[in-house]
């Protein structure tokens, strides 16, 4: 059984630069129907309002990158991914351009991500508690997207140049461990380029989020995809765990269960130290059957993982 989370998260307020994560941009007026053509998302019509997850596949179906894509007109769209995969989903995303009319490029300091938590800061950003998932919206001369609240704290991320970025100097400092807490407990992959070709979108809940549109036409490892989820062949998902101690624990991290001890039965996904530093927590891709077995790190010999409480519900099949 999944044990609830007592870290008291309450007094975390503030804001701090993402440097773990990249913005590519794509400009020009076929840019939507070219990304529409090569992402799980439907890019083509979405609303300069709404923000959307999308995942890069391989031929195989297998996460490349992840994304939340941003359109803020017609013939723009960004692309905040992990900094570790941004140059290599650059690359092979100009490769498939051709002739459309878009232009591919590493956003740099035209636009700069920022983190932002806390309820202290829905006055200041002129936020409600019930404004919703993905929305978007301008603000201090970027943009600004409302993420899943962990806890009761709610989350944004802000988009803008670095000159914009100065109008954050007046918020309180967030400590980078704070934030990687809330983003991984809520349970929300980033593909690494230590996990990058390791998931199906289903094995990491991805569809779960949204990130999967199952009505848009075709795009690179759509048919292992859709028959994943229709043939009900995903044998994995994702879930939260916490580890004791100082652990270590890091994305692609191999992790191993009791009832099988001879072979890996997932892969850490996310990982980050509690900001007081007493254990760490960590989104783990594991095997199905093994989720209720005694799990562990890096052999069936290592620190023991005790399973937390997810913060939304899986499909009804894998409860």
């Amino acid at each position: 059984m999944s044990a609830p989370n007592t870290t008291n998260t309450l007094t975390w307020q503030g804001a701090l630069p993402l440097p773990e994560l990249n913005v590519i941009l794509a400009k020009g007026p076929d840019s939507a129907a070219f990304l529409h053509g090569q992402l799980s998302q439907d890019v083509t019509h979405q609303p300069p309002d709404q923000a959307r997850l999308a995942a890069y596949c391989s031929a195989k179906g297998r996460m490349l990158a992840s994304t939340l894509n941003v359109r803020p007109d017609d013939e723009t769209v960004w692309m905040v991914t992990d900094a570790s995969v941004s140059e290599a989903l650059l690359k092979r995303l100009s490769m498939f351009v051709l002739r459309a009319k878009t232009r591919l490029s590493n956003a740099g300091d035209d636009v700069r991500v920022w983190g932002l938590a806390g309820a202290s800061l829905l006055v200041p950003l002129g936020a409600a508690e019930t404004e919703p998932e993905g929305q978007v919206r301008t603000w201090a001369g970027g943009q600004l997207v409302r993420l899943p609240a962990v806890q009761g704290v709610p989350r944004w991320l802000w988009l803008g140049s670095v000159a914009a970025s100065a109008n954050l100097a007046a918020l309180p400092a967030l400590p980078p461990s704070a934030w990687s807490w809330l983003e991984v407990m809520s349970g929300v992959p980033r593909i690494t380029q230590a996990t990058a070709d390791q998931f199906v979108p289903q094995m990491v809940n991805f569809e779960l989020l949204g990130g999967v549109n199952f009505q848009k036409g075709c795009y690179p490892g759509q048919e292992v995809v859709a028959r994943s989820q229709y043939r009900g062949t995903v044998k994995r998902r994702a879930a939260l765990f916490r580890a004791e101690g100082e652990v270590a624990m890091q994305p692609g991290q191999e992790v191993f269960a009791e009832g099988d001890p001879g072979q890996p039965a997932g892969l850490v996904v996310l990982a980050s130290p509690s900001p007081d530093g007493s254990a760490w927590v960590a989104l783990v891709e594991i095997k199905l059957q093994a989720r209720e077995q005694a799990t562990r790190l890096g052999s069936a010999e290592g620190p023991l993982l005790t399973p937390l409480e997810m913060p939304y519900s899986l499909d009804a099949q894998d409860a």
